[in-house]
């Protein structure tokens, strides 16, 4: 479902603009048509109020939670149902963040990634995007949104924008706390400017090595890493928000000295964050995390040479949830076609 759509349905049952944004905010906010000043019956047109039952049932079928994955860390995987039987999942992180998946699987194929090993099944309508938040507020407060969860947002841009701007209107979260995480396509730096609420942006770097970034984004769009970074540079001085970098540190593939050296290359002075992420293991992929000593030494030679970097830690490593795992669980076991051979630093490749 397009919010466009939800909208037109509004409108041809007699609702005005102050009629559907306040039919929309209820939802998304998951409050009470009624205010302490008016109430609905007073407010919304005869035949919004009669539509009302049967719509607000539609909206609670879009995504229903499966499963819920409460981590020590306060953090809490979903697995959530769609109303075709499909699933996705998002991920409530602490101090009212969310994750949330923009697609049913993924075509990009991380060789690192459980999401992207069975590829893209289909893409998700606005409504079920936004339906995750609703859900998620129905839990506890959400005051950030990341589309982080599973897909590449850049290959549902129309449906994902149109999220973006009811959460970033009627939804009442702040322009800059909803980050667009991409692996870095050209309709992202053309579309994402134009809107009217323009997010936050992250792109997934993970290496400064064109060649070795393309193994382990196989079927990401060709975009050598300095001309990606000038690229965000320039959407984060036009919209004012630092670019995050997103590096899922894997031991022996991209936790070296040399791209150490590549990252304080591109970014020192950049108006920019490196996210450095631990790798959230994956059985039978065949990669493995750093150590943490290792992943903090390349947090503080970054910081030493001028790039702001923080060390995270991806939620919910107790319960096992990392992207693509709840799914999969559910799914049961599967075939697993490996790739062997060695990248840069002696690590054998994942899957293909």
């Amino acid at each position: 479902m397009r919010i466009e759509h939800l909208r037109q349905r509004l409108r041809d049952l007699g609702a005005q603009p102050c009629h559907e944004s306040r039919v929309l905010r209820a939802w998304v906010q998951v409050r009470s048509l009624d205010t302490r000043r008016r109430a609905a019956e007073d407010f919304l047109p005869l035949a919004v109020r009669k539509a009302l039952p049967a719509l607000t049932a539609e909206l609670a079928a879009l995504a229903r939670i499966a499963s819920e994955h409460p981590g020590e860390d306060g953090s809490a995987r979903l697995l959530v149902e769609l109303n075709d039987g499909q699933t996705v999942e998002s991920v409530l992180l602490p101090r009212g963040g969310l994750c949330v998946s923009t697609q049913v699987g993924c075509a990009v194929g991380c060789v690192f990634c459980m999401t992207g090993r069975d590829g893209l099944a289909r893409q998700l309508g606005a409504a079920e995007i936004v339906a995750q938040v609703a859900l998620a507020r129905g839990r506890r407060p959400v005051k950030k949104v990341v589309f982080m969860g599973m897909g590449e947002p850049a290959h549902n841009l129309d449906n994902v924008l149109e999220a973006v701007e009811l959460l970033g209107a009627e939804g009442g979260i702040g322009h800059k706390n909803l980050v667009f995480s991409t692996v870095g396509d050209r309709r992202v730096f053309e579309r994402l400017p134009k809107g009217v609420v323009k997010p936050a942006l992250a792109l997934s770097l993970h290496s400064t090595d064109a060649g070795l970034r393309a193994r382990l984004l196989p079927r990401a769009p060709r975009i050598d890493p300095e001309e990606l970074v000038a690229l965000g540079e320039a959407y984060a001085r036009a919209t004012g928000y630092p670019i995050q970098y997103q590096w899922t540190l894997l031991e022996g593939v991209n936790d070296g000295d040399a791209e150490v050296e590549g990252i304080i290359r591109l970014l020192a002075g950049r108006y920019a964050v490196m996210n450095l992420i631990p790798y959230n293991t994956v059985p039978g992929l065949g990669f493995r995390r750093p150590g943490w000593a290792r992943a903090a030494e390349m947090a503080r030679a970054l910081h030493r040479r001028g790039v702001l970097a923080k060390l995270r830690q991806s939620a919910g490593q107790d319960v096992e949830g990392g992207c693509g795992q709840l799914r999969a669980r559910a799914a049961g076991p599967k075939p697993r076609t490996v790739l062997s051979g060695s990248a840069p630093g002696g690590s054998a490749a994942g899957p293909a």
